[in-house]
């Protein structure tokens, strides 16, 4: 039977996964990539170093799998979206690749911001101007590195790099390709789009376009010796990693909304028409005459991890020792303060937000009588209200009928079933191991010949699925902490920049 590999390369750690024709899960291997962070707002990986780590987890995700080589019928990768990796002519790293958790070029975003180019840019393109689009990255290296700037040959994005390594041929994905530079009616790059931003000149870097599923090369010699891979084996041009993930979940489809409880709060649908509004970006889908509508923020379960390494650090290293579950050990708090009224509140801003950089996280309606677990209720109930931003958003443009939810918190039946009250819609969790590298397989099998597309899952998804219904009461009440959550924001914003402004204070 043959098989595929799916590899997932996110901020932290990268991913080679085998799956059978059918979809079973044979092997994976992780390596952790380190993040470097040479001045504040700069997060960074080495180019090189990500690629070998790969080419290690490759080779021993191929060597637990127990199957040859040869039994290989593609291979596809999908890793995190934005960020910016460059080579230059000799297609060579030019500098670290900037990772999607990068800030530095904020201020380039508050003066497109104030002077227009922002609204220019999301008519055209569909997208909301941010700091680690490639739009600004690129638009803040010309300004602070112009030697750097000059010598840029080829605009990538990090599974294109990827791509790169394994064949040796340049280019992207219909999905990664939207980021900043394509125009939201034609999905191609446009001349006048890099004008906008003040990019003119590198028009010629930017890569040729395919579809997800299409064979772009095959496993070169090099990497062939690198990864155990056959050389010659097929690699398809890979995919954004939240479309991936919606792949991966069965959630790519129309009336649903996809949503990735990760680092980033992801919540997607798609439609056969585009929509543009400052609360999403508008990009590509899998295929021409579909588009991609993402409400994002980097606000979800990266709170929840923080809470677990920072208020529960002694029953995590005793899960850890003893190969048991943290969650199991902290439930029993969680569904004691679910029985109680509560007055504590959580706003998930630890590393980001909804509503502006200076946005920061915090407790409120803390008590002397709260424990811990009634502390941690108030940040799972937050995490679900800051997807509820980004949901009701999409609500009002798509009318979505369901929820399709994955990431680490989503395993968890107490985690969903809050999701469900709070988003006050079905939401369905598929057991589905390995989400965005399956979603990558996927489009690997469907280049391969083995799917019709990459939305033709062989997998029976009805057997995969748990389903959780809200419970009106319950969602009644998440409603009124929802309003109550929103109006906080709402009362806070002109006092946050004040606070941020504490941190530039002398010791």
């Amino acid at each position: 039977m043959p098989t595929l590999i799916g590899i997932d390369n996110g901020l932290t750690v990268t991913k080679a996964a085998v799956f059978d024709e059918k979809g079973t899960l044979l092997a994976v291997a992780r390596r952790r990539i380190p993040q470097i962070i040479p001045h504040p707002h700069h997060v960074e990986r080495d180019m090189v170093g990500l690629w070998q780590a790969t080419a290690e987890a490759i080779a021993e995700a191929l060597e637990k799998a127990g199957r040859p080589a040869s039994d290989v019928a593609a291979v596809a990768a999908t890793a995190h979206g934005d960020g910016l990796y460059l080579l230059d002519a000799e297609r060579r790293p030019l500098g670290n690749g900037i990772l999607s958790l990068d800030s530095r070029a904020a201020s380039v975003v508050a003066e497109w911001d104030r002077d227009g180019t922002a609204a220019t840019a999301l008519a055209r393109t569909g997208q909301v101007a941010h700091a680690s689009a490639p739009s600004a990255l690129l638009a803040w290296i010309k300004r602070h590195e112009p030697e750097r700037f000059a010598r840029i040959a080829h605009v990538l994005a990090c599974k294109d790099w990827l791509r790169f390594c394994l064949t040796g041929t340049l280019g992207t994905d219909l999905t990664e390709a939207s980021t900043s530079f394509t125009s939201v009616q034609s999905q191609v790059f446009e001349p006048d789009i890099l004008s906008i931003f003040g990019l003119d000149g590198l028009a010629g870097a930017l890569p040729a376009v395919t579809r997800p599923d299409e064979i772009i090369g095959t496993v070169s010699q090099a990497a062939a010796a690198a990864t155990g891979l056959r050389a010659g084996t097929p690699v398809v041009a890979g995919v954004h990693d939240v479309v991936a993930s919606a792949l991966g979940i069965g959630g790519h489809r129309e009336g649903t909304v996809a949503i990735v409880a990760g680092t980033y709060s992801i919540n997607e649908t798609i439609a056969s028409t585009p929509k543009t509004d400052a609360r999403w970006f508008c990009r590509n889908g899998i295929k021409p005459g579909e588009w991609n509508h993402m409400s994002i923020s980097p606000a979800s379960a990266a709170n929840y991890d923080w809470f677990l390494d920072t208020l529960c650090a002694i029953e995590r290293r005793s899960a850890d020792e003893t190969n048991g579950s943290i969650h199991t050990a902290i439930g029993a708090e969680i569904e004691a303060a679910l029985a109680r009224p509560s007055t504590v509140l959580f706003h998930p801003y630890l590393y980001g937000s909804p509503h502006g950089a200076t946005a920061s996280a915090g407790f409120l309606g803390l008590r002397g009588w709260h424990d811990r677990g009634d502390m941690l209720r108030a940040v799972i109930e937050g995490i679900a209200f800051n997807h509820r931003v980004h949901v009701d958003a999409l609500r009002e443009g798509f009318s979505p009928r369901a929820i399709s939810l994955t990431g680490g918190i989503s395993r968890n039946p107490l985690y969903a079933q809050i999701f469900a009250n709070a988003l006050g819609l079905p939401v369905t969790v598929n057991e589905t191991e390995e989400a965005a590298a399956w979603g990558a397989a996927l489009c690997a099998g469907a280049g391969a010949g083995l799917y019709a597309s990459p939305t033709q899952d062989p997998r029976d998804l009805a057997a995969l699925a748990r389903h959780y219904q809200p419970d009106p009461t319950r969602s009644q009440q998440l409603q009124e902490r929802y309003a109550l959550h929103c109006d906080i924001a709402t009362q806070l914003a002109p006092l946050w920049p004040r606070i941020e402004a504490l941190a530039s204070q002398a010791a």
